[in-house]
Formats: C-alpha cells, sequence, structure tokens
C-alpha cells in the first residue's frame, strides 16, 4: 500500500490561532494523511503550540496511534502522521491547567464520530471561561444539531470548572456513525418557540450571583420582545473555587438554534454578565441568522465531512468562520460558498469506520 501524500499548512492564514491546529490534525486524523504544520500561531504572543494546543495534539495523536515531530511548547512546526483509523476505547485527559476542556471535546469530537467502537473519556480542565465555548453551549446547541446529522453524543458535566485554578471534569461519551453524517439544512429563522438557559454559580449562593444573573436576563429579553424564559439556578459547591456562567438558547420552529453564554469573571458583576448574554442572543436573533455566531464555525468540520450540501445563516461572519471554511477547503476539497450570512457547504460524504456491510 503506498503512503498517503503528506498535507502541508501555513498556521500563520488567516486567524493564525490555535484553532487552525486543533482542526488541522483532526482533519488529518481522519483523512489517514501525514500533516505538516509550520509557522503555528507564528503573529500571536507568545508564539508556537501552548500547553492546551500540545494537549490537544496528543490526544488526537493517541486516537490513530500517530507519529509525532515538533510536538512541544513553544514549537513552531508539528509533523503530525496518522498509523491508525480513529479508535475509539476509554480515555482520560486532563489539561493540567484551567486550559479548556471544551475546545479538547472539539477536538476530538469529529474524530471520534469515525471511530471503530464507541467511547468514553473523562477531561479534566476549564468549563468555563472566555473564548472558549462553555459546557452548557457545547450541551445544550452544538451535540443537538450534529444528533440531528446522526451523530449520537453525550455529555456529563461531573464538576464545574474555572480560571485561574480549572480542575473541571466532564464527560464525553461518543456512539460512532454507522453511516455518513447527513447535511444540515436551516434556511429560514423562523419564530422562537422555546427560551431557555442556565445560571450557574459556584461557592456564590449567599451573593445570590445565580438568581441575579437570571432575573436580569429575564428582564432584558422581555424589553426585547422575546418570550420570558425560564433560566434554571444551579448554586455548586463541587469546584474547586468559586465561579459562575450565563448561558441561553432560542429554538425555533424552523429548527434554528442560537445560544450565548458568558463565564463570570474578577471584577464582573452578575448584571453584566446578564446584559452581555442577552445583548449576544438578541444581536444574532435580529440578524436573522439560524445559528450563533460561535456554531457558525463549530459546525463547520461537520458540515464538510457530511453527505449532501449543508446550508445555514450566519449571524456575522468572524475570523474564526474564514480561517475554518478556508481550512476545509485546503485539507477536505469541499466546496464552500459564502453569499452574504448564507453559507453553504458541499461535504465529501466521509464514510464511518462502523458503517454496516452493504445488503444485496
Amino acid at each position: 500500500m503506498s503512503t498517503p501524500a503528506p498535507l502541508s499548512l501555513d498556521g500563520s492564514q488567516h486567524s493564525g490561532s490555535g484553532t487552525l491546529v486543533r482542526q488541522a490534525v483532526a482533519l488529518a486524523a481522519l483523512l489517514g494523511r501525514p500533516l505538516h504544520l509550520y509557522n503555528i500561531r507564528a503573529r500571536r504572543q507568545p508564539p508556537g503550540l501552548r500547553p492546551q494546543h500540545l494537549k490537544a495534539v496528543e490526544a488526537v495523536a493517541e486516537l490513530v496511534n500517530a507519529r509525532l515531530e515538533g510536538a512541544r511548547v513553544g514549537s513552531q512546526r508539528l509533523t503530525f502522521a496518522p498509523r491508525s483509523r480513529p479508535r475509539g476505547g476509554v480515555y482520560r485527559w486532563d489539561i493540567g491547567t484551567a486550559g479548556s476542556a471544551t475546545l479538547l471535546v472539539q477536538t476530538v469530537l469529529p474524530v471520534l464520530a469515525f471511530a471503530d467502537s464507541p467511547t468514553r473519556a473523562i477531561i479534566r480542565g476549564g468549563l468555563f471561561q472566555d473564548f472558549a465555548p462553555t459546557f452548557f453551549h457545547l450541551h445544550h446547541a452544538l451535540l443537538p444539531l450534529l444528533s440531528r446529522m446522526g451523530l449520537e453524543a453525550r455529555l456529563t458535566m461531573q464538576r464545574p470548572g474555572y480560571v485561574p485554578r480549572g480542575g473541571g471534569e466532564l464527560l464525553l461519551e461518543v456512539t460512532p456513525l454507522r453511516a455518513p453524517l447527513q447535511p444540515l439544512r436551516l434556511e429560514q429563522q423562523g419564530h422562537p418557540i422555546r427560551v431557555f438557559g442556565i445560571a450557574l454559580a459556584s461557592h456564590l449562593k449567599q451573593r445570590r450571583v445565580a438568581e441575579r444573573m437570571a432575573l436580569r436576563c429575564r428582564q432584558r429579553l422581555v424589553e426585547a420582545g422575546l418570550p420570558d424564559p425560564h433560566i434554571e439556578i444551579m448554586n455548586d459547591t463541587r469546584a474547586y473555587q468559586p465561579g459562575a456562567a450565563l448561558a441561553l438558547f432560542v429554538e425555533t420552529d424552523t429548527g434554528a438554534l442560537l445560544g450565548a453564554d458568558q463565564a463570570g469573571a474578577p471584577g464582573r458583576p452578575s448584571e453584566v454578565i446578564a446584559d452581555n448574554v442577552a445583548h449576544m442572543l438578541v444581536e444574532d436573533l435580529r440578524c436573522g441568522a439560524t445559528v450563533d455566531r460561535h456554531l457558525a464555525d463549530q459546525l463547520l468540520p461537520y458540515v464538510a465531512l457530511a453527505q449532501g450540501t449543508s446550508t445555514y445563516y450566519l449571524p456575522m461572519v468572524t475570523d474564526h468562520v474564514i480561517s475554518s471554511c478556508w481550512l476545509v477547503e485546503q485539507l477536505l476539497g469541499v466546496s464552500v460558498q459564502r453569499q452574504g450570512q448564507k453559507l453553504s457547504v458541499a461535504g465529501i460524504a466521509q464514510q464511518p469506520a462502523a458503517a454496516p456491510p452493504a445488503t444485496r
């Protein structure tokens, strides 16, 4: 058997972020092709791989028994050479810092979707922080849309984790695909039929942080003309430190699904968090979008791997969307069409490892 042609990618292109690293190694693992990444985060300070990026690379390497070169903190060059198809099983990954456990989920999930058997993985790190999806967003927005495409995955929060200590823990369970991913078609926003959210506070019950976030957020959404949301109050004592997070979601009668969230931070009052989250959600809805600003790029690897053409409307074209579109075009050769807010992706119909034998 001939060796697959290697892929080469300039990691400084477009956003030049760690997202390119994570998505590139995941797609290379699925393609079974060696990948050479150079200029990794070259325009960021500090440049090169950070600990959280390295952990993501190592996790994907474990799934496909990949050979690694340059896999160290600060490296601006990386060779990733898969030596097997993705393997399911039991895994445990610890970011080791407050680095995002949810970004690690985003990295390994598309690979595990095409694994040879089910997976159960425990991941430790941050679950609620800036510049990363919160646990709630993955659980209530991304996974439900992936379920419509045929991927069954479940997330369980075993302990919240916040900056700076981290220490959060989640359980990821994935049932591998038995047929190609189906396309996602969300072409009309429709009307809200369900508005809900979660207000989480750890070790802050006496200050009524969760209750204050929920009350203020409900006020802001009703003022904006949305139905009064049901916001679940969660007062937690399992986390290693005080922390908070607020998440909101809207489902519509056409199947559109949008979310917005924010974690707490020193000097960020509960009411400011609520105002920010409500503003983000209302802003995305008023754009006529059928997915939120974060789902817009989170979905791209999946629709690029699907069988058929997916279409959805973005609230805005972010650097992450542009980078992810460029990446799937470069590595998968897919056709990505963007007309204003409308994004259409013709997937490659990636075949699952667990597909049943064809019947005669």
